[in-house]
């Protein structure tokens, strides 16, 4: 054997290192239980599929939330070294914090879960075993079980996936989630091209290919309320629907032709029906149709287009998607003023 070179049959099986990111908005309740959970992933473990992994930090990332999760966090990090938490400058959002928890990481993969203990830290193996077996650099948790969330939330999420699978280019939103296993240097990245308003899961098509799923089963959120409601839903839906690429705008070619073939069939049964019968006023029917119908789609066109100048107009300007800066009770912001004493 030459000199420098391991024995593939005598040296140890490689451990693989893994980043945990978990965003944080309303974490006061769950963090604690979650990083215990964590510990116990810290030293080498060997999953389903006979690799080891060990998870080597815990990325909190604080969105500014309204509760009292930034003490939680300090505590953590004062009492675990592996904990390490990111401070944002304000609330931006999961996506964000994600992303900036991605670019603060250092191993060699990233796993991405909620806080609310939805997601079980144990199925970080077999997570790992469907990067390894299908050699891909992104996975998806595939819940086994129903999500813990409302039947209408559930059904709009399966809906909001198969347009967006329409509308994308090439894009399989179906696999879509929260809990994911990303390759540290993609995920890395990602998080530093990604400009405002991107969607974190249609970035991470643009480069890491066609995405693995693993099984997992979902827990219960127990007290804690979901952070979304309709508007924010919806604005996660349209934002996957504007970066997801242009076909939307081949869309609204493909209506407007429709609409010019419709309105072409109601002008030819205006004449006719003008030509038979004089019961219409003359003018009245195709004014309406031609103002209603024209000015309608128009206006929807128009709509949509300036949503996609607005993206653009974000990145050009430089707005950022994120901004990390140090703990706000070490800095400026945490000085209490006290009463002066003479």
């Amino acid at each position: 054997m030459p000199d420098g070179l391991a024995d593939p049959l005598t040296s140890p099986p490689p451990v693989h290192h893994v980043s945990v990111v978990i965003p944080v908005y309303r974490g006061e309740k769950h963090l604690v239980g979650i990083v215990k959970e964590l510990a116990t992933l810290r030293e080498p473990r060997e999953s389903a599929g006979g690799h080891l992994f060990r998870v080597a930090e815990a990325v909190l990332v604080h969105d500014c939330g309204p509760d009292d999760s930034a003490r939680v966090i300090r505590e953590l990090a004062a009492e675990h070294t592996w904990v390490r938490p990111v401070w944002l400058s304000r609330n931006y959002g999961q996506h964000p914090a994600t992303l900036a928890g991605m670019s603060s990481s250092s191993s060699e993969w990233i796993v991405t879960m909620d806080e609310d203990g939805q997601h079980d830290p144990s199925d970080v193996g077999n997570l790992l075993d469907a990067a390894l077996s299908e050699r891909a650099s992104l996975v998806y948790a595939r819940p086994v079980n129903a999500a813990p969330h409302a039947l209408f939330r559930r059904i709009t999420s399966t809906a909001s996936k198969r347009v967006i699978n329409l509308l994308s280019s090439g894009v399989d939103a179906s696999a879509f989630h929260s809990y994911r296993l990303v390759l540290g240097e993609v995920g890395r990245s990602v998080a530093a091209y990604a400009g405002a308003g991107v969607y974190l899961d249609v970035a991470l098509s643009w480069v890491a290919g066609k995405p693995a799923t693993a099984p997992v089963t979902l827990r219960d959120e127990g007290e804690r309320q979901s952070g979304y409601n309709a508007r924010t839903l919806l604005s996660h839906f349209w934002r996957m629907v504007l970066t997801s690429g242009t076909r939307g705008l081949r869309v609204l070619s493909l209506v407007g032709a429709l609409s010019a073939l419709v309105g072409f069939a109601l002008a030819l049964w205006l004449i006719a029906d003008r030509v038979v019968s004089d019961s219409i006023p003359a003018g009245w029917t195709s004014m309406m149709v031609v103002t209603l119908l024209g000015v309608g789609v128009t206006l929807f066109f128009l709509g949509v287009i300036a949503e996609y100048l607005g993206v653009a107009v974000n990145m050009a300007m430089g707005k950022p998607l994120y901004l990390i800066t140090g703990d706000p009770a070490s800095g400026p912001l945490g000085r209490r003023t006290h009463d002066r004493t003479e």
